[in-house]
């Protein structure tokens, strides 16, 4: 017979959240292994905040709440608690009763904000790795290295002249640069617009302008023929085991920032008594940054050069040097979800240090969203 469309009004509800997640979801595994990592950061939380007052938003369910953000591609905290109202397996993750009250976004935000260090994001991806269950996917021999261009959070009419003698923008008004009497003067805006620039003739350099709106982005290009962009310059560290990514760290955008950051990453790793590899491309290919790796005992896989290349057939004619090369490639794969999963892309902070802290965060996403199919192989 047919079924009946009424609803009835349901004033009690007998079925758990636990219950209504499905036994075999992906997320209960990551959420055991979250929380298992937010345990060992208990004491870090608890240097964060003030022994008497007020209670405020517990930090755990602050980070669950940006990793749910983190991967399911939630485009702002206004959506994502909005999402936070209906959504059952979302309450579950973050821990909230079905009757608990989502927060307010700017109240999120704002408590979100303190968690937001580099600290305590690499303490995080750090607490994951060390995972009883996730431990003996890594290697602890054979790493790859590489960087990622950020978009900052500013435009390019907020590059403006530095005062003279100081790093930090003159103080002016928000038309834009073009000002300086090497490019046409900037005419008055319209209503509901910015005002119109015009920026040829205009010689600009990150060292006689910054950004209005990001002092510490960066003018930067990613190749020849390639467009002038703010932005920062994100570096990841991963074990070519299982393509994890083990560390990372943000810097400012320029020609050396790779190869510095590369050297810092790998220097924790090569204190052991056995050499470690570092395969990477042939931006690593210098003798500066090769003879550096060699000196911590890091033999340098780095993609060889046509001429000039600072390695030779010593290190080329081994077979750890072809699979290497393979297998550093992997590494733009984390890159690749943080920037159309995650929100690497073009950032919607301000400062190395929260962007940071964003990047190294996406980047312990993309570790948890692999490790249920690597920890059921």
């Amino acid at each position: 017979m047919r079924g009946s469309d009424e609803q009835n009004g349901v004033l009690f509800s007998y079925v758990s959240l636990e219950e209504r997640i499905p036994a075999r979801h992906p997320l209960r595994l990551v959420r055991q292994i979250v929380n298992a990592g937010l345990a060992q950061l208990d004491a870090d939380f608890a240097g964060l905040y003030a022994a008497e007052g007020r209670p405020s938003i517990a930090p755990e369910r602050l980070l669950r709440a940006a990793l749910i953000q983190i991967l399911f591609s939630i485009r702002s905290e206004r959506q994502l608690m909005e999402q936070m109202q209906y959504n059952l397996l979302f309450r579950w993750f973050v821990g909230l009763g079905i009757d608990d009250p989502v927060w307010v976004p700017t109240v999120f935000s704002k408590n979100r904000d303190r968690l937001l260090t580099a600290d305590i994001a690499r303490k995080f991806l750090a607490a994951i790795l060390a995972d009883k269950a996730v431990a003996p996917l890594l290697s602890d021999e054979h790493f790859s290295v590489d960087g990622t261009l950020i978009q900052a959070w500013a435009s390019m009419k907020s590059f403006q002249p530095k005062a003279a003698g100081g790093t930090e923008p003159s103080a002016g008004d928000d038309a834009g640069p073009g000002q300086d009497g090497n490019a046409a003067a900037a005419e008055p805006p319209a209503a509901g617009r910015n005002a119109e620039v015009d920026f040829h003739g205009e010689t600009r350099s990150n060292g006689t302008h910054a950004s209005r709106t990001d002092p510490e982005a960066r003018l930067y290009r990613k190749g020849p023929g390639k467009e002038a962009r703010l932005c920062f310059m994100g570096h990841a560290l991963m074990e070519n085991r299982s393509g994890l990514i083990v560390d990372a760290c943000l810097t400012q955008a320029d020609g050396h920032a790779e190869r510095v950051a590369a050297l810092a990453l790998i220097e924790p790793r090569a204190d052991r008594p056995g050499r470690v590899t570092l395969g990477a491309d042939k931006g690593y290919d210098v003798q500066d940054f090769v003879n550096e790796c060699r000196s911590m005992n890091v033999t340098p896989h780095v993609a060889a050069k046509t001429t000039a290349s600072a390695i030779d057939g010593r290190t080329i004619r081994h077979a750890g040097y072809a699979l290497s090369q393979r297998i550093r490639k992997r590494i733009e794969e984390a890159f690749g979800w943080g920037k159309t999963v995650g929100p690497i892309a073009r950032t919607m902070l301000r400062g190395t240090r929260r962007v940071g802290a964003q990047f190294t965060f996406t980047l312990a996403g993309y570790n948890l969203a692999r490790l249920p199919k690597l920890l059921a192989a």
